[in-house]
């Protein structure tokens, strides 16, 4: 493979039916990467233990009723565990780990407290400050620890990092104490999806804007492990009629939904083209069509407000 070529990927969780906001960002990121020429990998982030088996298969069929493609065999996170052992052994063995205790009420009562040490959203770092006794007497008492990057000095609070999005640009975000190992031993999300990138050789990653504040935390352990960093676009949600990310809750959102309504998935296809400004096709076939003039420039920049069937009237 070519140094330049472009890849891009899709990374679901298999934790349900995929819904139209699901489907429309996976349609940008198949038209970011074919429109480049370039590959397009699936990753299912399967390392949470809301999977279910059954939307492995699913989530497939779905996406390719709509005519997207992929390169290779779909990878899952759940048999790449190798992987981020060996990335949280490398920061280990640079002291650039340490277990955490907090539970989640702890570190949301910690960031309510008026005039705290830490910006809004980020750790309070807490657990960094822990002596061996105290660390002793937590593991003793039966929590299992999380286990965060350490980032810059104890004294200097966390850190801010500027990326550049190719959709929204310029973005500077917050690079706390961030967990890389949940207490189950799972690697976190996001250095998973860090390590993951990396070793498939992504170097474009189109994603939800609701994405864009790890963003900053992803580049700063990209470069700590030497790995290479992606570019970054992030693209705007899909929301209901009260403005709340769309979730299968609202009604007819998902394929299966839209099918058992007399719906063709052409149909819902070009909803999805005409929600991003882009031209309708006479067939799923048709949409090889569309890479050759996408423009992600002319891409609408605001959510797009979706009000199922089922809501009307």
């Amino acid at each position: 493979m070519s140094p330049a070529t472009t890849v891009g990927r899709w990374a679901p969780s298999p934790t349900g039916d995929l819904h139209l906001g699901n489907l429309r960002t996976a349609l940008l990121a198949w038209l970011f990467a074919r429109s480049a020429g370039g590959q397009f990998l699936w990753r299912f982030e399967d390392l949470d233990g809301a999977v279910r088996p059954q939307f492995y298969d699913s989530q497939l069929r779905d996406v390719a009723a709509l005519g997207l493609d992929w390169n290779g065999e779909p990878v899952r996170q759940s048999d790449r565990v190798d992987l981020y052992r060996d990335a949280i052994a490398d920061l280990r063995r640079r002291d650039l780990t340490y277990e955490c205790f907090c539970t989640r009420r702890e570190i949301a009562e910690a960031a309510a407290a008026p005039h705290g040490p830490s910006p809004e959203g980020a750790y309070p770092g807490t657990c960094r400050r822990l002596s061996r006794a105290e660390r002793e007497r937590k593991r003793a008492g039966g929590r299992p620890p999380a286990l965060r990057l350490r980032v810059g000095a104890d004294d200097a609070g966390p850190a801010e990092l500027t990326v550049v999005d190719r959709q929204l640009g310029d973005y500077t975000g917050i690079v706390d104490d961030f967990v890389l190992q949940r207490g189950d031993g799972a690697a976190a999300y996001n250095l998973a999806v860090v390590v993951d990138d990396a070793a498939q050789g992504v170097t474009e990653v189109v994603r939800g804007d609701d994405l864009l504040p790890s963003t900053p935390r992803q580049v700063h352990l990209a470069k700590l492990l030497g790995l290479n960093v992606p570019l970054y676009a992030h693209v705007p949600l899909v929301l209901n009629p009260q403005g709340r990310r769309l979730a299968k809750r609202d009604g007819a959102v998902t394929l299966r939904d839209r099918l058992a309504l007399g719906e063709t998935a052409l149909d819902v296809l070009n909803l999805l083209l005409n929600s991003l400004g882009l031209e309708q096709v006479e067939s799923i076939g048709d949409l090889d069509a569309i890479v050759e003039y996408f423009d992600s420039a002319s891409l609408p920049r605001q959510p797009w407000v979706y009000e199922p069937p089922a809501l009307k009237g």
